[in-house]
């Protein structure tokens, strides 16, 4: 379970992201698993990807680079931040600068869904 406040700030914010919380806990730490938008299954404490096999079967081939999914779900967290100012802004200046801000998180998240494939 969560310990501290930050723990249950990453939670809050994979959970704003679109991540679901499962019955599942992280075999390392016990903490819950969140199902991110691209399926994967996330430890928010550990910041790691959690795979479960069934006693069995054999181990799936990893052929990401775990911290892909992180980086994706941190920058769909930073452009929902900056579509909600920009909703508030009003100043031509700011919005300029957050469109900016904007254009570049979502050049990187094309990058990083390029570099999944």
């Amino acid at each position: 379970m969560p310990n501290n406040s930050k723990d249950i700030k990453i939670m809050a914010d994979l959970l704003r992201q679109g991540a679901t919380l499962t019955e599942h806990a992280c075999p390392a730490c016990s903490s819950p698993i969140f199902k991110l938008r691209s399926q994967d299954l996330w430890c928010a404490r550990c910041q790691k990807r959690v795979i479960f096999v069934r006693e069995g079967e054999p181990e799936p081939e990893i052929n990401e680079v775990p911290m892909f999914s992180s980086l994706e779900s941190t920058i769909l967290g930073k452009i929902q931040e900056i579509e909600n100012q920009l909703v508030e802004e009003n100043d031509a200046e700011k919005i300029k600068t957050l469109g900016a801000t904007l254009s570049t998180l979502l050049d990187n998240l094309e990058k990083i869904r390029n570099m999944k494939k």
